[in-house]
């Protein structure tokens, strides 16, 4: 199932509910660096001075996963991309037209918490800024395994001078 964009994939040929179901470990991993993120990061915004190293330990872990993640799915698209499907930024890590909206909204949501927790613990643990990273490269490592992309378009001949 490579070919195609949800919009234009015929619903026989694309089961929406089996592709919503797929990656939920890759969803999953992404609540699991939500809530380590919210567990350091809060108390020291509380004023647990005392966890703040543990605070920028686990945020810069968790952007050098995002960074993993990124560069994991730029990799697949790239190979994806050689084997015939037009993978774009937009669809790859945005998910547009190549996720169900389950999908999608899962992603968008775990996006929006991380990015609530990271404006809300900034000023006390500023390198949480890089944390919102990861909930991005996740969704580009969904997209990259899982996700329905349209065919690349074949140029046609040149015109000959």
């Amino acid at each position: 199932m490579t070919t195609g964009t949800l919009g234009v994939v015929p619903d026989a040929e694309l089961d929406l509910d089996q592709l919503a179901r797929q990656g939920r470990r890759i969803i999953t991993a992404g609540w699991v660096a939500n809530a380590l993120f919210a567990v350091t990061a809060i108390p020291v915004a509380l004023g647990a001075d005392d966890l703040i190293e543990v605070a920028i330990g686990v945020t810069l872990l968790l952007f050098l996963v995002a960074i993993g993640a990124f560069l994991y799915a730029f990799g697949v698209g790239v190979a994806r991309s050689a084997r015939g499907d037009n993978v774009a930024v937009a669809n790859l890590f945005f998910l547009q037209g190549s996720a169900p909206k389950p999908v999608r909204r899962k992603f968008l949501v775990m996006f929006l918490v991380c990015l609530a927790i990271t404006v809300g613990t900034v000023a006390w643990e500023p390198f949480g800024v890089l944390v919102p990273m990861l909930p991005i490269g996740l969704a580009g490592v969904w997209a990259a395994r899982y996700g329905v992309f349209p065919p690349r378009p074949t140029a046609g001949p040149r015109p000959r001078r």
